[in-house]
């Protein structure tokens, strides 16, 4: 194995279709098969509206990131983008809260893959599936970047295409000639209105749908391993920000016209309740192996993700040198290693503390993620004034309505964050901000650390 202090060890294998895909399989989660119950309880048919707010500010933050990326095309991503543009500690701060979110988010999932596994194999324990399919995608992710492309680009095949098929089979359901009653548009205007809950219900079902989209970014963090970053990386991300957002929105319009708002997602998935209206048989078994597959998709992106910013952590000597050790195939293996605690944490409390304990780990989990999302905001307004400042070379693609357009993303993105201290999501900022102060004082100890760490090594020198 070799040290090294930047990304020059990692290999650009990635494709532009791969980058694609992987975004897309990350953002493409379970939520979303399992019928987005939660999101249309709160806001009813105005949840398209929610849908469609929460896509723009996507595309906001994707216009921002994919201009950034491209100046800086780092598995480090905007944490190194972060630490140069707005402060050391900002990096810090943010590159630490994204791995903590993907190392919780890999413990979530890799609890829910036992669950769905049970449906198959009733009588297995957890743990055993636990176990087994953990060390399968660890084993993906040692092996090459490539093979965790390869995998990541099936997995998230297979989630596009059921998509596809529901759009397909809703429409024929709404529109062909079988003539089922009780679907159609009035369903969107039915039972309470258009928007049952008001204007409240449906901005809160704003802050919702963004867990739609988390996993986009991700593409950010591919960038160092891209093949050609300054095209595949802007093509990538603009790509997938608009399928999304039209799978999103087309889907869940489908779902409210052939299912009453209120059971959508609750009483049972949109999904199945599309093949039993089609007499399609297995249905529930079908469910059960696509949001197997979801899973699997966003825990295999989750490591990938996790490793490569602990990685970059290190190159920046803010964690262990020997987190910055790649093996011959230029995977960071000590990083990925350590990035498997989620893996741990899962293991533990789904054998000691079931339940409750999970708040915990899905509070930081979310608040990691949207965090890491708001200094992508704040650190763009710095970036762009500094690098034509300085005459930074012509960019092949730039954030349109700068700063207004960045300005605004932020605005919205951080509303819907206070948002969610009126809510039932306050245990987000309840677990968030301590998280935030507790790594703002291991930066000062670790930064006086190093600094005397430099002296002793200046003065042997001497």
């Amino acid at each position: 194995m070799k040290n090294t202090s930047s990304d020059e060890g990692l290999k650009r294998e990635l494709s532009t279709s791969q980058l694609s895909m992987i975004a897309m399989g990350m953002a493409i989660g379970t939520g979303l098969f399992l019928g987005s119950g939660l999101a249309i309880s709160t806001a009813g048919p105005s949840v398209l509206i929610s849908y469609t707010i929460g896509a723009f500010i996507v595309i906001l933050l994707m216009g921002c990131l994919a201009e950034m990326t491209v100046a800086y095309p780092t598995s480090g991503s905007f944490g190194t983008i972060a630490d140069k543009y707005l402060h050391p500690m900002v990096g810090f701060l943010v590159r630490y809260s994204y791995w903590i979110a993907q190392v919780l988010a890999i413990g979530v999932e890799i609890s829910a893959i036992a669950i769905y596994m049970k449906y198959w194999f009733p009588e297995v324990p957890g743990i055993v599936w636990i176990i087994v399919f953990a060390a399968v995608l660890i084993y993906v992710n040692a092996t090459s970047v490539n093979a965790f492309a390869t995998f990541e680009y099936w997995f998230s095949m297979i989630k596009v295409s059921a998509i596809v098929a529901f759009i397909l089979l809703g429409a024929y359901v709404l529109f062909g000639t079988s003539g089922h009653e009780n679907v159609g548009a009035q369903n969107l205007v039915d039972h309470g209105g258009f928007m049952p809950f008001g204007v409240k219900g449906m901005w809160i079902a704003v802050f919702i749908s963004l867990f739609s989209f988390l996993g986009t970014e991700l593409v950010a963090v591919t960038a160092g391993e891209a093949k050609d970053p300054d095209v595949a990386v802007p093509k990538a991300l603009k790509a997938t920000v608009f399928r999304l957002s039209g799978f999103y929105v087309l889907t869940m319009a489908i779902m409210l016209m052939i299912v009453p708002w209120q059971s959508a997602g609750i009483e049972e998935s949109p999904f199945v309740k599309v093949m039993e209206i089609l007499n399609i048989p297995g249905a529930s078994g079908v469910m059960n192996f696509i949001v197997l597959t979801a899973a699997l998709s966003s825990m295999n992106g989750q490591l990938y993700a996790s490793s490569r910013t602990m990685y970059s952590l290190s190159s920046e000597k803010f964690a262990p040198a020997i987190l910055g050790k790649l093996n011959k195939k230029g995977v960071p293996t000590m990083a990925l290693a350590v990035s498997t605690i989620g893996i741990v944490i899962a293991t533990l409390v789904n054998a000691l503390f079931p339940g409750s304990s999970y708040a915990f780990m899905m509070g930081i989990s979310m608040f990691g993620s949207l965090f890491t999302w708001l200094v992508i905001f704040v650190s763009h307004l710095s970036f762009r004034k500094r690098w034509e400042k300085m005459g930074g070379r012509k960019l092949p693609v730039r954030m349109i309505g700068f700063p207004y357009l960045t300005i605004l993303g932020g605005l919205l993105l951080l509303s819907l964050m206070i948002t969610a201290w009126f809510t039932d999501f306050k245990i987000m900022l309840q677990f968030g901000i301590p998280w935030l102060l507790f790594l703002s004082i291991a930066y000062f100890v670790m930064k006086k650390k190093t600094q005397k760490s430099d002296v002793l090594q200046d003065k042997k020198t001497v």
